[in-house]
């Protein structure tokens, strides 16, 4: 078992503040360190115009771009490096597993990935130039692979396949961007229509109402659909599927087979992040391991949080947070069973030329 943390980090302020803050902690940072690490290996092929970025991003979310600015400012990198490090758009990105629930007042995630990409950061950001606060892991620093608004608007998302990609954004930035501009899921669901898409995805929103929408998502088109659970395939744009889906299967037919034994949200997180439960997931090489526990109660405006299985999670009072009153933790603890490095942490975290 690997003993893993992901740090607290609580910002009140502009985002290009938010972004320049950002920036001091990252320097020379392990993920940093990593991340260059296997640029060498695996040379980048960025080459989108600063200009098109920027009327991308700004389209949905114009604070976003000063957070990137706030970013290249206090790294004094080049711009091209800062769009490809953190601005999600028209970039790569890996395949990944990734299980989700809602019911009656919770929305509960498995986020299943590799350990090796991993940062390590949860993080709750209150703007005070434009957009909503938001509660939530990071991906890629600015993006965001679930979370939750001030506004009770609850996000995650499902990978789908990498296939045939389009011009647009990837899945953790346009997490960000419904979460920054979106207040329920009516307009979660419109901006999804709109957002251009990078990869195929499903990104289930949820709200104060109870209502959820699973939003299948790929450069070729949008549908949306009304359910309760998720994991990796469409099933609506069917033939946009892998064709592989046992373990996908696998996972929906656990929850779909104990929902009616469950009670409440805690009983939901327990299916969710028990390792025996039939949800959780030990893949960690194949790029579908479950690293955390999201829950996120937003009528309570409540965020369960737990780094590996088997754990008690962690509650944050987001709307005690919201009116000011900080935390005094600054990392939340958990294990992990699996001997991958995860990039925050340690050396190692990039792969080989042979792999």
């Amino acid at each position: 078992m690997k003993h893993i943390h992901s740090e607290i980090i609580q910002f009140r302020g502009t985002h290009y503040d938010f972004g320049y803050w950002q920036g001091e902690k990252l320097k020379n940072s392990w993920t940093v360190k990593n991340r260059e690490k296997q640029w060498k290996v695996r040379k980048p092929r960025f080459t989108v115009e600063e200009s098109e970025v920027k009327e991308a991003i700004t389209r949905f979310a114009p604070g976003i771009w000063d957070e990137l600015l706030g970013l290249r400012d206090a790294l004094d990198w080049p711009m091209e490096r800062v769009m490809m490090e953190f601005g999600g758009y028209r970039v790569d990105y890996k395949r990944s597993g990734c299980s989700i629930m809602t019911g009656d007042g919770y929305f509960i995630r498995n986020y299943d990935y590799m350990p090796k990409t991993y940062e390590g950061r949860y993080s709750f950001f209150q703007p005070t130039d434009q957009g909503y606060a938001i509660i939530g892991p990071t991906q890629r620093i600015t993006g965001r692979m679930d979370g939750m608004n001030e506004k009770g608007l609850v996000m995650g998302y499902n990978f789908m396949h990498r296939k045939r990609p389009g011009d647009g954004f990837i899945c953790c930035m346009i997490g960000r961007l419904v979460l920054e501009a979106c207040a329920n899921v009516e307009e979660a669901v419109a901006m999804l229509r709109e957002i251009p898409h990078r990869h195929s995805f499903s990104y289930t929103v949820f709200d104060t109402t109870n209502q959820t929408y699973v939003v299948e998502a790929s450069p070729r088109g949008v549908e949306v659909r009304e359910s309760n659970v998720c994991t990796n395939h469409f099933e609506i744009m069917t033939k946009e599927n892998r064709n592989h889906l046992v373990d996908s299967m696998k996972r929906m037919d656990a929850i779909n087979t104990q929902r009616a034994s469950l009670e409440n949200a805690d009983d939901a997180f327990r299916l969710m992040n028990d390792t025996d439960g039939g949800v959780f997931s030990k893949l960690y090489s194949s790029w579908a391991g479950t690293i955390h526990t999201s829950g996120y109660l937003p009528k309570e405006m409540k965020a369960w949080f737990a780094l590996g299985g088997d754990q008690t999670p962690v509650e944050f009072d987001f709307a005690n947070w919201l009116g000011g009153i900080d935390l005094d933790q600054d990392k939340i603890h958990g294990e992990v069973d699996t001997d991958i490095p995860f990039v925050h942490m340690e050396d190692g975290a990039y792969w080989s030329g042979k792999k």
